[in-house]
């Protein structure tokens, strides 16, 4: 082959490649855009957050930002879809799947949970909607129905099979019980993003050491007592 039809040859290849590599770019634009979003809401809050940071920090022009995501709002809400509530197919077929016992699973659904969702930069999202939720109601009600009442029914599940099965105690008021869990979750993610500077240096907080604590104080005020015993 002539040095002109090997040029002309690597220039159409060079040029084929080009709509190729435009097309991933564009392809993996929603996801770069909900990873700045994700990190700007969490350093910023969601008030002081503009949608021309979140273009910038993903290298993109806001019209392209807008295009994916009409406004502020619905990239807040598409953010918390990604990171959380998009998750909670897998984690009520994990319920499904789960073979040990009712309190195994408590002890695995908190420790998961951290793993998964609080030690995560996803768990920013709960500590700003504790600060913000009251001035954005539409956001609020949105992250109601998207996060804390499915979470609040896999918990439910969950202590339901516990009384099912006679290892958790009958006529507890499942709706309540469900706040002995999420509770401690909440605390240790305000701890992460807000309380620890009010710790003393020399008193870290562990969270697996927190975690199972925790289940352990949570299972035996949940479990069934045994027989002939008044406690």
């Amino acid at each position: 082959m002539s040095l002109s039809k090997l040029i002309g040859a690597r220039g159409e290849a060079a040029a084929d490649d080009v709509p190729a590599k435009r097309e991933r770019r564009k392809e993996a634009r929603p996801k770069e855009l909900l990873d700045a979003a994700l990190d700007l809401f969490v350093e910023k809050g969601f008030a002081a957050t503009r949608a021309e940071e979140v273009a910038v920090r993903a290298g993109v022009s806001k019209g392209t930002l807008f295009l994916y995501f009409p406004s502020k709002e619905d990239l807040f809400k598409a953010v918390v879809q990604e990171n959380i509530s998009g998750r909670y197919a897998e984690w009520n077929q994990e319920f499904v799947d789960f073979e040990g016992t009712s309190a195994d699973m408590v002890r695995y659904c908190m420790k998961v949970w951290w793993d998964r969702i609080g030690a995560t930069r996803a768990s920013g999202i709960t500590k700003l909607m504790i600060s913000e939720a009251r001035n954005f109601p539409e956001l609020a009600a949105f992250y109601q129905q998207e996060v804390i009442n499915p979470g609040k029914r896999l918990i439910r599940r969950i202590l339901q099979r516990g009384v099912d099965s006679g290892e958790f105690r009958a006529g507890m008021d499942l709706e309540y019980a469900a706040y002995a869990i999420s509770a401690p979750m909440i605390f240790l993610i305000m701890m992460k993003h807000s309380l620890a500077a009010c710790a003393p240096e020399d008193y870290p907080l562990d969270p697996e050491r927190y975690v199972m604590q925790q289940a352990d104080v949570v299972l035996h005020g949940f479990c069934a007592k045994p027989e002939g015993t008044d406690r």
